[in-house]
């Protein structure tokens, strides 16, 4: 295993590795509005730098507390952080609109930034403000989160009461379809079924799932059913393997790690091969109380960035060639990424 962790540090440190979920802007305005400043390159870039990560997707998360009437204002809020962040670190990160921005940043040692919706609750129901996210370098629609928005219903965590379900609506048809002639990506983490099978209907392209697993090996909404699996793959989409233990196994049963998540890149190669595989974290710990007594049943299976090689490492271990692991540290997104966002 010594031997398969120093060969998959050499794998991050000179091949392209990719991250299609992190919730980056939402950590850096929180503590932007404590007064800091230098939060990307102070508390973020070393990890990121020692994963050898050259680009992460950022979301634009916006919490419950926000919406309805704070939510474009949050998001707005969430942009002009990075924007400040770039002002006072130049030269050491920046925004990136496609992938010819994403290979010059990586050229010139900076770290490239793709910013994506985390549900669409920014835009309301007014198709014009998709043209105004745009113009600020959002490149991915993640059409919900765990809830309902205009557009569509999210999958919960967990089964919660509630009315009866829907998929799309006819405004997130509309936001599909304009969002695919602006030149941004549709994400299906976070919608729901229904929704999902609304989306397969009505629109033909490549999807991702920046940040779901395999249901068929931990039963939860928020991982994919085998059958979406090949319908996404079918159309060149890409899945990100998220840490999340919930999403990764049963954290009642035993300590979860890196080599259950390889159970999920195990199933995904089997089922619909190599190519559809990519990272999606979605490092959450800095944002959960674990002070609290009792199980803590959400926690990240891999310890930050600085980890990931492990999981990397793991993935070597079980036979796979460094080509694969290449194409799943990072290829596979890129991939996803030139044919589909400018």
């Amino acid at each position: 295993m010594t031997f398969c962790l120093k060969q998959a540090e050499k794998l991050h440190k000179h091949n392209f590795v990719v991250d299609a979920h992190f919730d980056l802007l939402p950590l850096v305005l929180a503590k932007r509005q404590e007064g800091k400043t230098h939060v990307i390159e102070k508390d973020y870039l070393p990890s990121l730098r020692a994963g050898g990560v050259g680009l992460v997707i950022s979301s634009l998360f916006i919490p419950d507390e926000f919406l309805p009437e704070m939510g474009l204002r949050r998001a707005l809020d969430l942009v002009s952080a990075l924007y400040s962040e770039i002002e006072e670190s130049p030269g050491l990160f920046s925004i990136c609109r496609n992938t010819k921005e994403i290979k010059e940043a990586h050229k010139k040692g900076e770290l490239a930034i793709l910013l994506s919706f985390e549900g669409l609750e920014p835009i309301g129901n007014d198709l014009s403000l998709l043209r105004i996210f745009y113009e600020l370098g959002v490149r991915g629609a993640g059409l919900t989160w765990s809830r309902r928005n205009y557009a569509a219903d999210g999958c919960f965590f967990s089964p919660v009461q509630e009315g009866r379900k829907g998929g799309l609506t006819d405004f997130g048809l509309k936001v599909v379809s304009k969002a695919v002639d602006l030149g941004m990506y549709i994400d299906i983490s976070h919608l729901n079924d229904e929704g999902v099978e609304d989306l397969f209907a009505f629109y033909e392209g490549p999807v991702m799932a920046s940040h779901s697993n395999c249901r068929n090996l931990t039963f939860t909404m928020r991982n994919l059913p085998d059958a979406f699996i090949q319908r996404l793959a079918s159309r060149g989409g890409v899945l990100g393997m998220n840490v999340c233990s919930s999403f990764v196994g049963d954290p009642e049963k035993k300590l979860l790690n890196e080599k259950d998540l390889a159970d999920h890149v195990d199933h995904i190669r089997n089922l619909v091969g190599i190519e559809h595989i990519g990272l999606g974290f979605d490092f959450c710990d800095e944002m959960r109380d674990f002070s609290k007594p009792g199980p803590h049943l959400n926690y990240d299976c891999i310890k930050g960035y600085g980890q990931c090689v492990e999981f990397t490492a793991e993935l070597l271990a079980r036979g796979y060639s460094e080509e694969e692991v290449v194409k799943i540290i990072g290829g596979n997104f890129m991939r996803f990424l030139e044919e589909t966002i400018h």
